[in-house]
C-alpha cells in the first residue's frame, strides 16, 4: 500500500489506522508506505510516530511537494507483488477486496483503476470538479487514445510489470499516473477499470482555474514526449 501525504495532519492518522487494521482483519500480509512530501505541518513527524504502532508502516520522504513523485518512490520502495495506491483523504477497502479477486483469476491485467467515471461509478464531488474530469477524460481519449475512463485515484498495480514503465515516466505532479496508464496501454500490459465512488472528505487545495492551467501545460509537454517514443 502506498499512500502519498503532503500537510495531511489532520486525517493521516485516522486514514493509516483504517487501512493498518482493515488489511490485518483480512488476514493479508502487507506494509503502508507513506510517502511524505514537502509537507509544512508535522505530517512527516506524525507519520514517523505511527510506526510504533504499526510496524507493517515504512515512512519514505522528500523535501519537495510532488504528488507524482511519491508515487512512483512508493513503487520503487515496495517489497510487494501487488501495491496498492489510495490517498490520505481518499480509501475504499472494498476496492481492494474487488482488485484481489480479480489479479487472483487468469489473465490477470497489469493496472486497476478504481475509476469515478465508469458505469456503476458515484462522483461526489462538486460538479466543477466533475466537469473538469469529464474535460481532462475526453482530453485524454481524443488526443492520446486513452482507454480507459479515469487515471487519477485509487490504483493497483502489478509491481513487476509496472515498475519499469514508472521509471520511465518523465511526468511528476498530478500527471504521472496518467502517463504511466497511457504508457501501459501502448505497451499491452493490460489495463482495466472498477467503478468507485468518491466523496470530499476535505475541500480541493487548488483552485480549479489554477489546477486546469497547469494540466493543459503538462498535457502538451506529455504528447511531445510520448510522440518522441512513437518515432
Amino acid at each position: 500500500m502506498v499512500m502519498p501525504a503532503h500537510n495531511e495532519t489532520s486525517l493521516l492518522e485516522a486514514s493509516v489506522h483504517d487501512v493498518v487494521e482493515g488489511l490485518r482483519e483480512r488476514g493479508h500480509t502487507f506494509e503502508v508506505i507513506v510517502v511524505e512530501n514537502g509537507s509544512q505541518d508535522g505530517t512527516l513527524e506524525l507519520a514517523m510516530r505511527l510506526t510504533a504502532d504499526a510496524p507493517e508502516l515504512r515512512v519514505e520522504t522528500f523535501s519537495r511537494a510532488d504528488y507524482g513523485r511519491a508515487l512512483r518512490t512508493g513503487l520503487v520502495a515496495a517489497r510487494g507483488e501487488v501495491v496498492i495506491n489510495f490517498d490520505v483523504d481518499y480509501i475504499d477497502l472494498g476496492f481492494l477486496d474487488a482488485v484481489l479477486v480479480r489479479l487472483g483469476q487468469p489473465e490477470p491485467p497489469a493496472i486497476i483503476v478504481g475509476s469515478k467515471r465508469a458505469p456503476g461509478a458515484h462522483d461526489q464531488r462538486s460538479w466543477p470538479r466533475r466537469f473538469v474530469t469529464w474535460v481532462f477524460s475526453l482530453v485524454l481519449r481524443l488526443g492520446f487514445g486513452l482507454r480507459v475512463s479515469d487515471t487519477h485515484g485509487m490504483k493497483a498495480l502489478d509491481r513487476l510489470r509496472v515498475l519499469p514503465i514508472g521509471q520511465a515516466c518523465q511526468s511528476d505532479g498530478e500527471l504521472f499516473d496518467t502517463e504511466l496508464i497511457l504508457r501501459a496501454e501502448r505497451a499491452g500490459l493490460g489495463v482495466e477499470e472498477l467503478a468507485v465512488t468518491v466523496s470530499e472528505r476535505r475541500p480541493s487545495r487548488t483552485s480549479i482555474t489554477r489546477r486546469a492551467m497547469r494540466t493543459v501545460v503538462g498535457l502538451a509537454r506529455l504528447r511531445v514526449t510520448l510522440g518522441r517514443n512513437d518515432r
